[in-house]
Parts: C-alpha cells; structure tokens; sequence
C-alpha cells in the first residue's frame, strides 16, 4: 500500500510541476510583449491587440462593413515598420463578403523582428510581391506533453 501512496504522490508532483511551468511560461511569454502603434484612420477596421516582441507579433481586430462603403470582395493590407521607417513585410488577408453592419474577425501572427508601428489600408485587389508567413498559433497540448516528456528523458 506504500508504493501506490508513494506512486501517487510522485505522479502527483509530476502533474503540479507540468501546470506550475506552463503557467510561468505563459506568464513569461506574454509579459515580453509591447505594443505597437497603429498609424493611419481607417475608421472600418478596429484593432483591439497589436503587441510585438522583439522577433514576432500578433495582431487582433474587427473589420465592419459601413452602409455607405461596402467591402465586400476586398482586402486589408497590413503593412509592417521599424522604428526608423524601414519597411519589414506585408500580410493580406481576404474579406469576405459581409452584409451592412456586419463584422468579421481577423488575427495575424507574424514573425518579423523590431516591428515598431504598422498601418491598415483597404485595397481593391490583391497585391503584388512579397507577403510574409503567417505563425501558427501555437503547440497543442499534446505537442507540450511529448516535448516535456523528451526533455525529461533526455536529461534523466
């Protein structure tokens, strides 16, 4: 009956750590970023989180289609700036065909390094050149646990 308690307690233990350090870890994460400035006045698109790092982003928003300027069809471009102006990329995304009033949520994760300010536009077509990768969102857990167990047994 001792090694079940004693099993238990170890399983335990291993359970709290792996909550406890995916908490720091978040925690730590999202305390590196900053936010950045948007800069221009498109009054159609609301950005409710833009942050940075000094390697990647993330940008959260609302686009609504106005009664008087449908855009429907068309696409937001959204361009990326260092602090002295430099240029870094460029991410399109496609709206899509809303109704008057109607809104569309959109999310863009990039991976550019020194974003300082960024600014929206709305284009009639798609662009040309360059548009960089998207991230993926982010490990599932299962990705978390296999990694935490190769860890585990590399440095047991």
């Amino acid at each position: 009956m001792d090694r079940v308690k004693t099993l238990f307690m170890y399983a335990s233990w291993v359970i709290l750590f792996f909550i406890f350090s995916n908490f720091l870890i978040n925690v730590g994460l999202n305390a590196t970023y900053k936010p950045i400035e948007r800069r221009d006045n498109v009054s159609q698109v609301n950005i409710y989180q833009a942050e940075a790092t000094l390697v990647d982003g993330r940008i959260r928003g609302l686009i609504t289609n106005s009664e008087t300027d449908d855009l429907s069809g068309k696409y937001l471009e959204v361009d990326f700036y260092s602090e002295r102006d430099v240029y870094l990329g460029r991410k399109i995304i496609d709206i899509n065909q809303l109704q008057a009033n109607e809104t569309q949520n959109f999310e863009i994760l990039f991976k550019l390094e020194d974003v300082e300010y960024y600014s929206v536009s709305i284009v009639d077509e798609r662009p040309e050149g360059e548009e960089i990768e998207i991230l993926l969102d982010g490990w599932t857990t299962t990705d978390v646990v296999v990694a935490t167990v190769i860890t585990m047994l590399i440095f047991w």
